[in-house]
């Protein structure tokens, strides 16, 4: 069976050609694991975050993209290019950065960055200084002495040089400090204002909720949803906590719809609803409250509701 999903949404900016395009992309390895039917569009100047847990299948997208690896079915267009016949032509307009970056140990920072500009259309140098100042890397010091940290940032300037229409960014904020990556997430919204596209992918939910319009979840090998985030906060479970003034009877719940879950210890009662909220306010009006919190879920809930939901 497979699970239909809806992308285009009222007010979603429409584009005669997506950035990118994959229709019933399957890719299987010999020894397990891949992706199966992926069917996902990318806009231009969009954000999009690309959502699981480490083995999913998000790395296996991004070197399907980059024509790393081919499917074993379906298609793959970037710019409305075959990744396949036309990689070569796709490749000058990306910006990539892996989540298993590698680097010339024996060289600097700065001897690796002027190879990679030369080889990009010889971007100026002009071009590249600003991204080092701005991330504060030290690019006179071989490889092998700095920390991981410094070595991502490497790669970040790397894959930002060169301003490319489409950025591939697995895990871009690994073995970053929060200031650090503050500001690499405001590159990535500047290269959005600018009219580029990117696909972030990455495990760290809150990093993606700050930045992507839209994200695809993805669980073992298989897209169950794309949304945005703004709309996952509704498909998801607010949760309640309430303290009566001594234990409470619980009848009431069996009327409460929306109710997903609850628990009581002590005088406290403990619950998530999801939808309208009315409905629970009237219900517990007549009660004696010593407490009461209600709060929106946060992005790691709204991920596990669909990580709960039966696989398909």
């Amino acid at each position: 069976m497979t699970t239909q999903i809806s992308e285009v949404r009222k007010g979603e900016p429409v584009s005669s050609e997506p950035v990118i395009r994959l229709d019933h992309v399957t890719k299987h390895y010999r020894s397990g694991g891949g992706v199966t039917d992926i069917s996902l569009s990318i806009t231009k100047g969009e954000v999009f975050g690309f959502l699981g847990p480490n083995g999913a299948g998000k790395t296996t997208i991004i070197r399907l993209l980059l024509d790393l690896i081919r499917p074993n079915s379906g298609t793959i267009r970037l710019f409305g290019l075959d990744s396949r016949a036309e990689s070569v032509a796709i490749r000058r307009r990306i910006g990539y950065i892996p989540g298993d970056l590698g680097l010339y140990e024996r060289l600097t920072p700065r001897e690796i960055l002027s190879h990679f500009a030369y080889l990009r259309d010889k971007i100026p140098w002009s071009k590249v200084a600003p991204l080092i100042d701005e991330l504060e890397l030290e690019i006179d010091k071989p490889v092998r002495t700095l920390s991981k940290g410094n070595r991502q940032k490497v790669g970040l300037v790397a894959a930002f040089m060169g301003d490319p229409e489409l950025l591939l960014l697995d895990e871009p904020t690994s073995g970053l400090d929060p200031l650090v990556q503050q500001q690499v997430h405001e590159q990535v919204r500047r290269a959005a204002s600018e009219g580029r596209t990117v696909f972030l992918s990455s495990h760290i939910l809150s990093e993606v909720g700050e930045m992507a319009e839209r994200v695809g979840l993805i669980r073992a090998g298989r897209l169950v949803a794309v949304e945005r985030v703004a709309d996952l906060a509704q498909r998801s479970a607010h949760v309640v906590d309430i303290t009566f003034s001594s234990p409470p009877d619980l009848n009431f719940l069996s009327s409460l719809q929306g109710l997903r879950s609850s628990s009581v210890v002590g005088n406290q009662l403990h619950a998530e609803v999801t939808g309208d909220l009315n409905p629970v306010i009237a219900l517990i009006a007549g009660a004696r409250i010593t407490d009461l919190s209600i709060r929106e879920p946060g992005l790691e809930e709204m991920f596990l509701t669909f990580y709960e939901q039966p696989h398909v």
